[in-house]
């Protein structure tokens, strides 16, 4: 059974940005990973006004003109790096990068015992896709950042002599008229051959990175991914995996399990610029909730997933960087920790009580949060409206948090294609949080 599509393909969305929020990963398939971060929050240090920004050093810090994660900056990005490095050539190393709306991503990993470890990472924040939404097109100062941001990632990947790599472009570059143009001048000045995904390749990549997250003892799962410019919806039926313990070690594909998606042509960056991102009243929330439920529902009218879903077991599962935010603020984070956030499970209680806590906050309030910062204050409770909307037409009273997505999903593609993709069970000691430990 092919899995269902419904409306148009965002790629025909009048202008409206990508996706891209935050992910990576530490548990079941993944061995070792370390916090790269998400997009957004992260080990940020506030300073002078500054943001001064944890290097994967762990003892550096460098300065970046972002709100609170990206990998390293200026001096650490050009300096080598790797954790557990290994002599040149003793295994191949694997690149996968995510150029959203509002990040741009690097993972480097090569194969391991029970998935792969990561040896570098990097994430800035580019807001490749500010101003799409209504120009149709990438501003000049948007590729001059992400320019830069590429020239150091062009930089890893030749430091790290990275043979095995895919990097793509998500909807910044589908919908903007010069998306393919800008992706072009990136090959002829760095050699960087980026793809622009198709909304339902991404969706399918997005599901493969977290699908590690699933309970396999649930009937019904939605995965949704809220980025800059769009959001991907996919329902799994999760009684159509023979062998679902599989897919909790990686050793099966969770494709087969997809039964619908939808890439909404709205994300935190379009949705903040039509209503407002600074100042958000309980009136102007309402009515982004509203936006998003109008997309929604005709998706929901095709499929009747409240009806099937009905008395079932049913969880969902996030990857963006929106629910790793509400869980950093319902923790109660000093600074974000990747490890304390993703797998953890949420209650709709929760979630409400973070949304009106952050609603009732000033701009500058949002600001100081540590697992907000500048740079997303502007932009959470946009990802909070595209949830609520979510949440309200789909009641669920479970939802796990997933600190991975694309990147993880594009480097296990990778390693299951050269036959290097080894997951197995997790060490003794960590199946307490995987399994849903409810707060650290």
């Amino acid at each position: 059974m092919t899995p269902e599509k419904s409306g148009p393909d965002a790629s025909d969305a009048a202008g409206l940005p990508d996706k891209s929020e935050d992910e990576i990963a530490d548990s079941a398939a993944f061995d070792g990973l370390l916090p790269d971060d998400g997009d957004h929050h992260h080990q940020a240090l506030h300073s002078n006004g500054k943001v001064w920004e944890r290097s994967l050093s762990r003892t550096a810090t460098t300065p970046t003109g972002g709100q609170s994660t990206a990998w390293g900056t200026e001096p650490n990005d050009d300096a080598p790096f790797s954790l557990g490095a290994r002599p040149p050539g003793s295994e191949q190393i694997y690149g996968a990068l995510d150029l959203g709306t509002n990040n741009c991503r690097l993972l480097l990993a090569r194969p391991s015992r029970r998935g792969f470890r990561v040896v570098d990472a990097f994430s800035r924040i580019i807001r490749l896709g500010e101003g799409v939404s209504q120009t149709g097109y990438l501003s000049e100062l948007a590729m001059n950042r992400t320019m830069d941001a590429l020239k150091i990632c062009a930089g890893k990947l030749q430091r790290h002599n990275v043979k095995r790599t895919r990097l793509v472009a998500t909807q910044a570059c589908r919908v903007a008229s010069n998306g393919p143009a800008f992706v072009a001048n990136v090959k002829n000045r760095f050699d960087l051959d980026i793809e622009i995904l198709t909304p339902e390749i991404e969706a399918h990549l997005a599901v493969a990175g977290c699908a590690t997250l699933i309970d396999p003892n649930t009937d019904y799962v939605l995965v949704f991914d809220i980025g800059g410019g769009s959001s991907e919806i996919i329902w799994l039926d999760m009684t159509r995996l023979g062998g679902r313990q599989d897919v909790l070690t990686g050793r099966s594909d969770v494709d087969d399990a997809i039964v619908a998606w939808e890439s909404l042509p709205v994300g935190v960056v379009t949705l903040a610029e039509r209503f407002g991102g600074r100042d958000v009243t309980k009136e102007s929330f309402a009515a982004m909730v509203d936006a998003v439920t109008k997309l929604l529902l005709p998706f929901e009218a095709k499929h009747n997933f409240r009806e099937r879903t009905a008395g079932k077991p049913v969880h969902f599962l996030g990857t963006s960087g929106t629910v790793t935010t509400i869980a950093g603020v319902m923790l109660g984070l000093d600074r974000y920790d990747r490890k304390r956030v993703d797998g953890i499970w949420l209650g709709s209680g929760e979630i409400d009580d973070v949304t009106s806590e952050l609603l009732s906050q000033t701009y500058d309030e949002r600001v100081n949060q540590p697992c907000i910062g500048r740079e997303r204050a502007d932009l959470v409770l946009a990802g909070c409206a595209i949830l609520d909307a979510i949440l309200k037409l789909w009641p669920a009273d479970r939802l796990r948090v997933a600190d991975r997505g694309l990147r993880e999903g594009i480097l296990m593609r990778l390693m299951m294609e050269d036959g290097v993709w080894r997951a197995g069970r997790r060490r003794r000691g960590r199946g307490k949080r995987a399994k849903g430990a409810q707060k650290s």
